[in-house]
């Protein structure tokens, strides 16, 4: 029986022209054929998902009722301890808008929190996002926020019929507006090419001259209601190396972000709250 023969340059032929068709094809026609193709999917990923959540409803009915009653035992522990500190922040909120009464100031933005289930996450070099359960259907806004309980998680990049796509604070393409932990002049968080399954990092610029950081006692990176999109305070990472730029006016320096961003289960989505103005 002879052998099958293999045509390589053949082959490269075909690709080479399916890729001039496919680039050579007009903007809206490859739009619709990428969402499309990414509807086409979405159910997909979602019933995986809604499966997973299954199996481990199920594997958790497997444990024994002793050790249930002491998992109830700790989350009402943590329900008091999270009453004390909701109270807490209800005064500051209160002394925070009488102080903004008082001395004329604009109000800081208000958000409602989408939360909401991760159901694919793409981490490679070129890109890191993740897909999230939640889409139109909940409103949920081209660019928005996205947060955790650890602080920032992303930006809103694409929202389709049920499902969302997230650019990750880590993705080479992301930018920010940040500051470090007591002391509020601005500096700018960008993204990094990172490798997959690596720790994921980013870098900060035009950080000033006469701020310094050591390796024992790292500096806290924030972000900044500057941007617009984000509210002010939340963990973007750790900065423990600062180097003078190119130009010698800033300094750069690498951030050190949590690992728990690659594997993420639930976010939240920051919707912004539309606060009617008095006529």
């Amino acid at each position: 029986m002879p052998k099958k023969r293999f045509y390589p340059k053949k082959t490269l032929a075909v690709i080479i022209v399916l890729l001039a068709a496919w680039w050579l094809t007009p903007t809206f026609i490859r739009s619709f054929t990428r969402v499309s193709f990414f509807e086409f999917q979405a159910p997909l990923w979602s019933v995986s998902s809604h499966l997973t959540e299954m199996q481990q409803f199920w594997s958790l009915r497997s444990h024994s009722k002793f050790e249930l009653i002491e998992a109830g035992s700790e989350i009402a522990r943590l329900n008091a301890a999270q009453k004390l500190r909701l109270q807490e922040f209800e005064s500051q909120q209160v002394e925070l808008a009488r102080l903004e009464q008082l001395l004329n100031l604009p109000s800081y933005p208000k958000f409602r929190y989408e939360v909401t289930r991760v159901i694919r996450r793409d981490m490679s070099g070129w890109w890191q996002q993740m897909v999230i359960r939640k889409g139109k259907n909940y409103n949920i806004p081209n660019g928005a926020a996205v947060v955790y309980s650890g602080g920032v998680v992303g930006r809103v990049k694409e929202v389709h019929a049920r499902t969302a796509v997230i650019e990750l604070v880590s993705s080479r393409t992301f930018r920010m507006a940040a500051h470090f932990k007591n002391d509020e002049r601005p500096v700018t968080y960008v993204g990094v090419s990172n490798l997959s399954f690596s720790i994921p990092k980013g870098q900060v610029a035009h950080v000033q001259v006469n701020l310094t950081v050591n390796p024992e006692n790292p500096r806290h990176l924030l972000s900044s209601r500057l941007g617009g999109v984000f509210p002010d305070g939340l963990t973007i990472g750790w900065v423990d190396r600062l180097t003078p730029s190119n130009d010698g006016l800033f300094k750069t320096g690498s951030v050190r972000l949590d690992k728990r961003l690659l594997s993420l289960h639930e976010v939240a989505v920051l919707i912004p709250i539309e606060i009617p103005q008095a006529e």
